[in-house]
């Protein structure tokens, strides 16, 4: 009996195609940014308690320390393995809302202003983060090979488009 030999998955040609492209994405200034602020905002989120004074309310306190180290973790790797990072921002997002809400769900009296003020606006932004860095995944996989910026429109009629 004959046998066949079967490459290995990791050499397929779709496969090695999804890689080049995410790899393309993820070198591009607009995930580049996406990525440094999304790391600074998430420094920021468990930090928070001390830097905006609230840390003696050690549930929110504690919240946004790990909900801080967690959007970082989720959002940061996105340069490096932006193929496996980069479906996670939706997770990121979802602590982004978090964010927003904590102050009135947590235990505690924790709904001050300087709380609730720091909670929304960095909520804010890391949710917009998140919706980025989702938004520029889907629009790299949706985009047709050759039409970036720099593509340029081939005619074969005047009248073409």
């Amino acid at each position: 009996m004959a046998s066949t030999h079967r490459a290995p998955i990791e050499e397929h040609p779709d496969l090695m195609e999804l890689r080049e492209r995410h790899d393309r994405a993820a070198a591009t200034p607009r995930a580049q940014m996406v990525e440094a602020l999304a790391l600074l905002t998430g420094l920021y989120l468990a930090a928070s308690p001390w830097i905006a004074g609230f840390n003696d309310s050690v549930t929110l306190a504690v919240t946004n320390l790990i909900a801080g180290i967690a959007y970082m973790l989720l959002l940061g790797g996105l340069g490096s393995s932006y193929e496996r990072t980069h479906s996670m921002a939706w997770a990121a997002a979802a602590i982004g809302i978090w964010t927003c809400v904590a102050p009135w769900v947590v235990a505690g009296d924790v709904a001050q202003t300087r709380s609730i003020t720091s909670n929304l606006i960095t909520g804010l932004i890391a949710t917009l983060l998140a919706l980025a860095a989702a938004s520029s995944a889907r629009d790299r996989a949706d985009r047709p090979r050759g039409a970036g910026a720099g593509a340029r429109e081939h005619r074969t009629m005047p009248g073409d488009r």
